[in-house]
Parts: C-alpha cells; structure tokens; sequence
C-alpha cells in the first residue's frame, strides 16, 4: 500500500499522505510501515507509543522536544477531532533553523507529520475530545526534555486561534536565545 511523502518548507519535516481504499464501509489506509519509510528516506525506527486525550477545543501541548543524546523523531497523527500540528527547526546549522510548519491533522484524512530530531513539536486543538497519537524514535528522558514558547516572537508561529488551555510549563518558557 503506497504512501505520499511530501516534503515541507522544513528540511526533513514531513507531511505522509495514505492512499486510502474506500468502499461501503468507509476506508482503510496504511498509516505506517518501516519499510516504506526506509524507502523514502526516513529510517529511525520507533521505539514508543504515546497518546493524548484532550477534553477541550483551544488546548495546546508544546513546543517540546528532547536534547541529544535522547533527541527524537516523532510522527503525529490525529485519531479524533481536529489538531493545528506544529514542528519548528531548532537546528542551528540547518538551512532552515527559526521556521516553523503547521498542518491541520485529522482522522478523515489519514495525514500525520513526521517530525526529525532538533524540532520542536506543538499542537492545538480546534475540536473537543480530539486524540492524538504519537509514535516516537527514542524513549521519554526527563532529564532531556526542552520546550520553547507558543507564542516566542522569534519563531512568528500563526496560529489558527488563540490557545484556551495550557499547562504552566509550556506557558513560561523563557524567550528563545539562538546561540
């Protein structure tokens, strides 16, 4: 079952589009396979599995992401609802460092966005009781985990509505310093 792989205004950021096969009952799409990811030049392997619920409409969880040696590749997919998903190049000595994507995700579509190490990923919800599913290349290390602001005027993130609920973590990280 083939898969689109389209690439992104981020170098390795990557929108992947099932091909879906509809009948009466609704569709059917492969969502992940590692040797298709392979073949299109994404090799980490995933090692875990995470999932998150959010009760409200305006949620956001992020910008987070992990600093070497646990840094992580992750590929978001949205399971219900509808997300504004986020992925923001950190990586100084990339071409593209300080820009930043974002996509509507949803289950209708099938569509998940695979996010490379050294990028931080965000998301906000635009519906209630939307689900997000995870699958991540290296394992939580709290020791490890970063985030920058939602709303750091560095990165300039457009988001589609104002976030409603946050926690106080993603709410307060300081300013973003390109060092």
């Amino acid at each position: 079952m083939p898969m689109n792989f389209q690439p992104t205004d981020i170098e390795g950021v990557v929108l992947v589009s099932p091909e879906r096969f509809d009948d009466e009952r609704g569709f059917f799409a492969r969502t992940w396979g590692q040797d298709v990811f392979e073949a299109n030049g994404l090799k980490q392997p995933m090692v875990q599995r995470n999932l998150s619920y959010n009760r409200q409409s305006g949620t956001l969880r992020g910008m987070h992401y992990q600093r070497a040696p646990h840094a992580e590749v992750k590929l978001v997919s949205c399971l219900a609802g509808t997300i504004f998903d986020v992925a923001v190049d950190l990586r100084s000595d990339s071409p593209t460092f300080g820009k930043w994507v974002g996509y509507e995700l949803r289950p209708e579509t099938g569509n998940s966005l695979y996010i490379p190490e050294g990028c931080a990923h965000g998301l906000l919800t635009l519906e209630p009781g939307s689900v997000v599913e995870y699958l991540i290349s290296a394992y939580y290390a709290p020791q490890a985990a970063c985030g920058v602001r939602w709303d750091d005027a560095f990165f300039g993130i457009r988001w589609p509505t104002k976030p409603t609920v946050m926690n106080e973590r993603d709410r307060t990280y300081p300013d973003f310093r390109p060092d």
